[in-house]
């Protein structure tokens, strides 16, 4: 009863976290300048980024919730709970944010031109942006148990993972909207400790992350 009230407060809490960062947006005081920030444009970094990683995040929820089905460890379990609310949070954010300034959730683009990296993404397989699973992964993931869906899980995501890092270092770079550029600082954060954590747990299964 002491976890599940824990856990529902921690829920509650990234909620209201949630809300407070996408009215700040809203009313222009994540900008960080004390002014009113301009909408971006639907093609500016700041909108590409959103688009983008909604579609990395969820496949990183999806992803998340087939390895909670096919192992009963309690710490590949855990891990994958918090990566999949976490990032549904921040899909969350991210559409919504694309909703308040009145942008297109899709783009005619290619993934990653808001980066100038339009051309490189290969979209094989299901696989759209870098660090992305194919097709092929995610359903041979939903076919293993045990150890090996827990590996291949750990290997998946620490490729996703440094994929991410990579999206949102972009953003940090080049969004011009202080709230979204913190989101991004905060997921490079997170999931470079994350990578370390999964090394170290791939380490206690005999296995290692993928070249």
């Amino acid at each position: 009863m002491r976890r599940a009230g824990w856990i529902a407060g921690a829920a509650a809490a990234a909620l209201v976290a949630a809300g407070a960062i996408t009215y700040a947006v809203a009313d222009g005081s994540g900008s960080g300048s004390g002014s009113v920030a301009r909408t971006p444009a639907a093609d500016s970094a700041d909108a590409g980024f959103a688009r983008d990683m909604a579609v990395h995040h969820q496949q990183a929820v999806e992803m998340s919730y087939i390895v909670r089905d096919r192992t009963k460890d309690v710490e590949v379990r855990r891990l994958a709970y918090d990566i999949a609310q976490t990032q549904a949070n921040q899909r969350g954010m991210l559409l919504g944010w694309l909703d308040l300034w009145d942008l297109p959730k899709v783009s005619a683009d290619a993934p990653m031109t808001w980066m100038g990296m339009g051309d490189m993404a290969s979209g094989e397989d299901g696989s759209l942006m870098p660090g992305m699973a194919t097709n092929a992964e995610m359903k041979r993931l939903g076919t293993l148990n045990g150890k090996q869906a827990e590996v291949f899980y750990l290997q998946l995501m620490t490729d996703h993972h440094k994929g991410g890092i990579h999206m949102a270092e972009g953003c940090v770079a080049k969004c011009t909207v202080g709230v979204e550029k913190r989101l991004a600082q905060g997921m490079v954060d997170a999931q470079q400790s994350e990578i370390t954590m999964m090394a170290d747990m791939l380490k206690a299964r005999g296995a290692k992350p993928r070249d």
